[in-house]
């Protein structure tokens, strides 16, 4: 199946605005999303990673959520989880009260559970959620711990409102394992922008994306062309969205600080990030000019 009934093909991990001073820009916000949800987003997922969730504090993810969720008209997702599970259930309890569609679920980091805990975990943060679908978020590289294709099958087969996996663990193989065995209404979702084309080549139907924020539109078509069986020109799209891959995260500029000088670059609510990330250095604003005139470029080729 390549579709989804909510959430389209490409949704934006949306960065969090902040003024200089650091404080929470919820005008931002309602601007960025807006602009976002016009210029080839399906969704938005709000507090994740690429919103500096780690940062914001209970309340700042609140006005988040009703804000973003009040102001667009396309589904919004929510970061509403931690390493805590009582904190992730009230977290997630507090979603419930707005207009959202769904929750984004990180796998526990730091405590680093075994399997059995990772799935106590979820299952809980999901009967929190009650009626909003449930996006498990695998990305060991960050939590340093794995879910296990065979939790990811049980809790897709047992808990009827887990639905999606963002998948950044950089395994397709395994992600390949995971959709051949998967029940029917199980989505996968690329969450690297690098490896979404390969994902899709195994069975996901879509990515939640940082290059969105600048190039939704040539994600859309490269999905869309691989969907229709136009693999040449899809591998095509995808080559000249590399150099955004390759920009949007790095050691020395980790993610977001790349999206945060883009959005200066493009005129959009940004801000710096909090610390311990801290605001970008000078010159990547130049490398972010650079990567956009390239987007520019290919989306006028396109026409």
């Amino acid at each position: 199946m390549h579709s989804h009934p909510l959430f389209g093909q490409v949704i934006t991990a949306m960065a969090t605005p902040f003024f200089e001073s650091g404080d929470l820009d919820i005008d931002g916000a309602i601007s960025l999303a807006r602009y976002l949800s016009e210029n080839g987003s399906d969704a938005l997922a709000i507090t994740g990673t690429t919103g500096e969730v780690s940062t914001l504090d209970d309340k700042e993810r609140m006005e988040l959520y009703e804000a973003v969720s009040e102001a667009v008209t396309v589904p919004v997702i929510v970061g509403s989880t931690s390493n805590d599970t009582r904190h992730s259930i009230e977290l997630t309890k507090s979603a419930l009260a707005t207009q959202a569609a769904g929750i984004l679920a990180v796998a526990p980091y730091y405590s680093r559970p075994n399997q059995s805990g990772i799935k106590a975990h979820f299952t809980a943060v999901a009967e929190a959620a009650g009626s909003l679908e449930v996006i498990i978020y695998d990305i060991p590289v960050r939590t340093g711990r794995k879910v296990a294709t065979f939790t990811l099958l049980e809790l897709a087969q047992d808990v009827k409102n887990i639905t999606c996996l963002k998948d950044a663990a950089q395994d397709v193989s395994e992600t390949a394992k995971l959709l051949r065995d998967a029940p029917e209404g199980f989505f996968c979702y690329s969450g690297d922008d690098a490896l979404t084309l390969p994902l899709l080549s195994v069975g996901a139907i879509g990515v939640i994306s940082v290059a969105s924020h600048w190039c939704a539109p040539l994600m859309q078509d490269m999905i869309e062309q691989f969907m229709s069986g136009n693999i040449e020109e899809a591998v095509r799209i995808n080559r000249s969205l590399v150099s955004s891959y390759e920009f949007e995260t790095g050691e020395l500029h980790p993610n977001p600080l790349p999206t945060k000088a883009m959005l200066k670059v493009m005129g959009l609510p940004s801000g710096p990030c909090r610390l311990p990330l801290g605001n970008y250095e000078p010159w990547l604003l130049d490398k972010a000019a650079e990567v956009l005139e390239g987007v520019k470029s290919r989306m006028e080729a396109n026409r």
